[in-house]
């Protein structure tokens, strides 16, 4: 995997923690490290940093719809896991958010597009049965 982490700066770790530690254990990742600013999960090869940094800019908030990252997307085993996924969320700080038709997926995909509380958005993809 060409990737080695993604490391994602929020206001308030526990906050994200609580939605991304949840999300992240759903699909496969494991909790591997700690500190007073972050944590770290990985799958395989791939980590995915959340931290707090004492660096980052006070009152600069992330917003997806200014350049840099606008989300990122996980593959998910099925439509119905998906589903799970959509199901159980929002008690874990994410919201549905609608389709987007200007993102067209491959043919046999199924996919939902969830935020968290901070404005992250994440993508689900997961292929389509037969």
């Amino acid at each position: 995997m060409p990737i080695h982490h993604l490391q994602l700066w929020v206001p308030d770790l526990p906050r994200a923690e609580r939605s991304w530690g949840w999300l992240l254990a759903e699909l496969g990742f494991e909790a591997t490290r700690r500190w007073d600013h972050g944590r770290v999960w990985r799958h395989g090869s791939l980590a995915i940093v959340i931290e707090a940094s004492p660096d980052m800019v006070p009152g600069m908030l992330h917003s997806r719809l200014r350049p840099g990252l606008n989300h990122v997307a996980f593959h998910v085993a099925s439509p119905d896991a998906i589903e799970a996924l959509l199901a159980a969320a929002p008690d874990h700080g994410w919201t549905r958010l609608g389709d987007d038709p200007r993102h067209p997926l491959a043919p046999h995909q199924a996919v939902a597009f969830l935020e968290d509380a901070d404005g992250f958005e994440v993508e689900l993809v997961a292929p389509e049965p037969g």
